[in-house]
């Protein structure tokens, strides 16, 4: 399967909070990419890197790939198609699935290795 991805602009960061904690203003008060998951354990956020806080536990410059388009719910194969070349390069992955596509986070000390990685497995990188 060779996918189309877009590569995100912003710099993000992937913060954990105590799971009894409100979701914070920051985490979501800007548009672009943002993600906010809560378990019994703790409340987890991606979000802009400049909108975090000081004290916040948190690990930043990480950049995103998005698959263009909307997928459709019951494709399968999308994830494995991006994370097999990445595993295989030694690249560690943040993935986030929303209800129209799929993200992949990589660090972005390694985005231009990510890229290349996946590119020569067939996928276009805009």
């Amino acid at each position: 399967m060779d996918l189309e991805l877009l590569l995100v602009e912003e710099e993000l960061a992937i913060c954990r909070l105590d799971p009894a904690e409100p979701v914070p203003k920051w985490a979501t008060e800007r548009t672009g990419l943002s993600a906010v998951v809560r378990t019994a354990d703790e409340l987890s956020v991606v979000c802009d890197e400049g909108r975090v806080p000081d004290g916040i536990e948190a690990s930043g410059a990480w950049r995103a790939l998005r698959v263009a388009g909307a997928l459709d719910l019951s494709l399968t194969g999308v994830l494995i198609a991006l994370l097999a070349p990445l595993e295989r390069a030694g690249i560690p992955i943040f993935a986030i699935s929303t209800f129209d596509t799929d993200y992949v986070l990589i660090p972005g000390g390694r985005c231009d290795e990510a890229v290349a990685v996946l590119e020569s497995a067939g996928h276009t990188i805009r």
